[in-house]
């Protein structure tokens, strides 16, 4: 019952020892089916939370035999994850054991792929090497699965060098690009850059340089290009920027990434992370094309950014930009003069008439 499941939960919390060996006494015998209950589960889950060391093992036993079964069930899965984070190491390892053989079809799965996240995150590396193992030649599909990138994930944040070396990181870097343009593979890469070692970091960055601008006009991979960015060195950075400006005074991949639905959030990103010395240059660039960018929806976000920085008063362009900025409001508000300036005439001559 949703309000008796909230009611017992609540007075556990703070039961005596006594009163929770009370109300366990009673729930144990039911304890599996209320793991698979809509509101049962979550009493068992604060058993495992608030109960002592026994409790905890006697419910701990019962999932024995019956993992893959709970763990692809919806409540279940619940359960089992609050188990493997409770409990000792050697009944963690009885209980991951039994997914050996079903790993692929756990992490595919709604309810599983939490149980094979949770594994990862609370079992010690050297007891799931059968988990890994089971990844290796599968990263690049998994990368770009719903659930499969978010483990993934999780493997990259808890597992050993040796484990990520012996073919997991190979196979994300070796996919860099068509990763970067995944719907889901994109938050890997962003993972690696944001995470992993300098030089997992530099090999990303180099396998994207020469179509920084093509990868920042795509929906998923402007994003990547963000966070090499904010995450890459002085040097990294150099590389990205030189692309972005181009070789030809016209500026042209700058315009078209300024007047760009997903690369004008990539241009902002550059003024946020970029040296001093960068950002002077490219506001230079960027105030001769204030006047054209006005007219365009995302360019507008430029300006706005630019006159944020303007505000800031950070860099040595700040006053040619404000006289920029300002002769555009003033050819604004001539361009409104003009308009109203004859109409008030004709009225006025109207009313002497």
């Amino acid at each position: 019952d949703q309000h008796g499941s909230r009611f017992i939960q609540q007075k556990l919390e703070a039961a005596t020892a006594e009163e929770k060996a009370m109300v366990f006494d009673e729930v144990l015998p039911q304890a599996f089916t209320l793991m698979t209950d809509v509101f049962g589960n979550y009493v068992i889950q604060k058993f495992f939370e608030h109960g002592n060391s026994q409790q905890r093992r006697e419910l701990a036993n019962l999932l024995v035999g019956h993992m893959l079964e709970l763990s692809l069930q919806m409540y279940g899965c619940r359960v089992i994850q609050k188990a493997l984070e409770v409990c000792d190491v050697d009944q963690q390892t009885q209980l991951v054991v039994e997914l050996d053989g079903h790993v692929m079809r756990c992490v595919r799965d709604q309810n599983g792929n939490h149980v094979i996240q949770k594994c990862i995150e609370c079992v010690p590396p050297d007891k799931i090497q059968f988990i890994i193992s089971a990844f290796y030649g599968q990263v690049l599909v998994l990368s770009t699965h719903p659930y499969g990138c978010r483990v993934i994930q999780r493997v990259l944040e808890h597992c050993t060098d040796d484990q990520k070396q012996a073919g997991i990181m190979e196979e994300i870097l070796g996919a860099t690009c068509s990763l970067a343009q995944d719907q889901y593979g994109n938050y890997v890469i962003q993972h690696v850059l944001e995470h992993g070692k300098p030089h997992e970091r530099s090999e990303i960055i180099t396998k994207l340089a020469g179509q920084i601008v093509q990868m920042s006009q795509h929906k998923f991979a402007s994003n990547v290009v963000e966070k090499c960015l904010e995450f890459g060195g002085p040097a990294e950075r150099q590389i990205l920027v030189d692309e972005m400006l181009g070789t030809t005074d016209e500026n042209a991949p700058l315009q078209a990434m300024m007047k760009d639905q997903f690369a004008n959030y990539v241009v902002q990103k550059v003024l946020e992370t970029c040296s001093d010395q960068q950002r002077e240059m490219l506001l230079g660039r960027i105030k001769v094309h204030l006047h054209a960018l006005k007219k365009y929806t995302y360019g507008k976000h430029i300006v706005a950014r630019v006159e944020k920085l303007v505000a800031a008063g950070g860099t040595n362009q700040a006053f040619s930009l404000v006289i920029a900025l300002f002769a555009l409001k003033f050819e604004r508000e001539l361009m409104r003069l003009e308009i109203s300036l004859p109409e008030r005439r004709g009225a006025a001559a109207h009313a002497t008439i």
